[in-house]
């Protein structure tokens, strides 16, 4: 995560994001460059899942936050962890790909090949069109030197707290009044398909993160404060006890902290075993199981029918 301030163009990026995408431009259709010259004219394309049309999914693109197109070669951050200088800001390497006729060939080093028909929609706006599967997903391109990152990763922060195995309490505040969350020592957040599930442990001084036992599992959610970009709520839903409510603030890439509203106590934990995405099946990241499932992106927008026609068939 880059700790310099929010750049000028937030609302720009803001609303940029959550545009609707209605009229295409063929403003490629009437310059000289081509394909490939478009998809390497942007350092950094940044896949905004929201606008997806379509109800199948294409692995890769559902993990990246954003997608590099570097003369043949595929870059991607997947994770928030790091972002702005993994891969000098590209991400890591995930595989190839060819471009020739408006149509965009990968091949992903754990997902295989997919294709693509490309449609431009705007000076900074491409739809990645999959025929298979019938979906469109839509990429906005930035220069790495105007680009927000930290933008990015507070407007994601929900798979920030999922990036590692566990989070592990560090500092406990002298000030506050004792409450029960005094007596946690460990939290996860999990990816996946439960990926509004939590879990909390009471176990102290753990070594191995996969021997923790967790004592609780729940719901959580993480919100907006009005007026701060950098801070955000997390509430943990203990079911029958109560909810946790907390102001969470990011001291760095691997530091949290936590204010709990109701006894004014002050919490901080430290993540615990990097989770390093490729995939979550690929032998570089973390490895699938029935506890940790895979991460990707989900689209908080109602998925919408696809009007694209599949020409190839």
């Amino acid at each position: 995560m880059k700790t310099t301030k929010l750049l000028l163009g937030f609302a720009f990026i803001a609303t940029l994001f959550t545009s609707c995408y209605t009229e295409e431009v063929y403003i490629n259709n009437e310059s000289s460059l081509s394909l490939n010259q478009l998809l390497n004219s942007y350092d950094l394309w940044y896949v905004d899942i929201n606008a997806t049309q379509g109800y199948g999914e294409t692995p890769f693109l559902q993990m990246a936050f954003t997608i590099t197109f570097d003369n043949g070669r595929l870059y991607a951050n997947n994770n928030l962890v790091g972002i702005g200088n993994q891969g000098n800001g590209y991400g890591v390497h995930i595989g190839s790909y060819d471009a020739y006729d408006m149509i965009l060939d990968t091949d992903h080093v754990i997902d295989g090949y997919d294709s693509f028909d490309v449609y431009q929609i705007d000076y900074n706006t491409i739809e990645l069109f999959n025929p298979y599967n019938n979906t469109s997903y839509f990429l906005h391109g930035y220069q790495k030197s105007t680009f927000d990152y930290n933008f990015v990763f507070y407007d994601n922060i929900h798979y920030f707290l999922q990036e590692y195995d566990a989070w592990e309490k560090i500092y406990t505040s002298h000030h506050g009044a004792l409450n029960d969350f005094d007596s946690e020592n460990y939290l996860q957040f999990l990816a996946g398909g439960n990926d509004d599930t939590f879990k909390s442990s009471q176990d102290f001084n753990v070594y191995n993160t996969n021997a923790i036992y967790w004592d609780f599992i729940g719901d959580y959610s993480v919100g907006n404060i009005s007026g701060s970009s950098y801070l955000k709520t997390l509430t943990l839903d203990y079911d029958y006890f109560d909810n946790e409510f907390f102001e969470l603030t990011v001291i760095n890439d691997s530091t949290i902290e936590l204010y709990h509203a109701s006894s004014g106590t002050t919490y901080r934990f430290n993540g615990r075993g990097y989770i390093a995405y490729y995939r979550s099946s690929d032998a570089d990241g973390k490895s699938a199981n029935t506890e940790l499932d895979r991460k990707k992106r989900k689209q908080q927008t109602a998925k919408v029918e696809n009007t694209r026609t599949n020409t190839r068939s």
